[in-house]
């Protein structure tokens, strides 16, 4: 490994407008219409305001090189498979997660203003990003939103020194009266693997509670983490909840499970092959849309207002730092990772792209 560097070596700020520009002119370089390339920099630059920067513009050089492999296409729609009123099944085609996934989660609401619920079920999908996103698209519909995924297997069954599972991501948006308030997004394994892959970028070891070496032992060098396994969230729990959303997401719609998704960062000319869920629940199915906005308000002020530990000043909703942090950085600019930027202007150097100066602020 090399050095480890200081926060201020590797992290860059810059302007969000400016980043926004840069990858959007990206992928209309390599082929999308400047819709499809807005919506996919739009997702991306989100998840860097946000802080969730293993799913913001680092991606973009992977994503690129699977584009130009052939590992994913440029299909823009859904291939409806199947209807059945509140739950559709639908082909991305093997298109960019951030078109198939709005289009996705659209239909669900959609489907749950009619029937209380809507149910969409994609395969032969590709990594759509931060899944937050997709689950608040419905919680700014005023409906409960649920989005998850399945990933190539990282993780082993508990006891076990074989990647079996996915760390397969889950986000649920709940909206109150004040907005999108609440909203859970995690992978169930201990960290994501973009986190490791930044590690390892930088020049930093991890935790030695994050993944283990090929061997199934713990280790704190992201390389060896890497060529290895991530470890569950809360062990046997974290590997259980993985595994069924495996069954949620690709056994359920026909698509891609456990091995059959293949790795992003491998083979960029195979599919990813992943498979998605996306849920909308209308509140008016309970009993009224206000009072289910009145009751999500309390339970939210009880979190905020409940007894807090020694040291501590304030309690946090799940999705708060987030969406604080993406408002402090739209007005003052974001920070990425050094490395991310590099790939990025590599990216857009290969394009052909010119870059604007005065995007970086420092």
């Amino acid at each position: 490994m090399t050095a480890q560097a200081s926060d201020a070596d590797r992290r860059v700020l810059v302007r969000p407008e400016w980043l926004q520009g840069t990858v959007s002119a990206v992928f209309s370089a390599v082929g999308f219409e400047a819709d499809d390339a807005d919506k996919i920099a739009a997702a991306l630059v989100e998840a860097d305001l946000r802080g969730v920067s293993s799913h913001g513009v680092m991606l973009v050089p992977m994503y690129v090189e699977r584009l130009n492999a052939g590992g994913v296409t440029r299909e823009r729609e859904l291939d409806i498979l199947f209807d059945a009123g509140a739950a559709m099944v639908a082909d991305a085609r093997g298109g960019m997660g951030q078109l198939s996934s709005p289009q996705a989660m659209g239909h669900a609401i959609e489907r749950a203003g009619r029937h209380g619920i809507g149910l969409v079920s994609v395969r032969n999908a590709h990594h759509f990003g931060a899944a937050s996103r997709w689950a608040m698209q419905a919680g700014q519909a005023g409906c409960i939103g649920i989005a998850m995924s399945n990933t190539t297997p990282l993780m082993p069954a508990p006891g076990g020194a074989e990647r079996i599972v996915g760390n397969n991501p889950l986000a649920i948006a709940v909206p109150t009266k004040a907005g999108v308030e609440i909203v859970l997004d995690m992978a169930l394994s201990a960290v994501a693997l973009g986190k490791i892959r930044l590690a390892a970028s930088a020049g930093r070891s991890i935790p030695e509670t994050w993944a283990t070496d090929s061997s199934g032992t713990p280790t704190t060098d992201p390389e060896e983490a890497v060529l290895g396994m991530l470890l569950p969230a809360a062990g046997h729990k974290g590997f259980g909840l993985a595994l069924m959303i495996d069954v949620l997401t690709g056994v359920l719609s026909g698509g891609g499970w456990g091995d059959q998704v293949r790795p992003l960062y491998r083979e960029p000319d195979r599919p990813n092959d992943c498979a998605h869920l996306f849920l909308a629940i209308d509140p008016e199915l309970m009993g009224g849309v206000e009072s289910f906005r009145l009751r999500s308000s309390g339970l939210a002020a009880r979190v905020r207002g409940s007894a807090t530990a020694p040291g501590v000043n304030r309690l946090h909703l799940p999705g708060e730092i987030e969406a604080e942090r993406a408002a402090y950085q739209r007005r003052h600019g974001v920070l990425i990772e050094r490395s991310g930027l590099d790939g990025l202007l590599e990216a857009a150097r290969a394009a052909g792209v010119v870059v604007p100066a005065g995007g970086v602020l420092s």
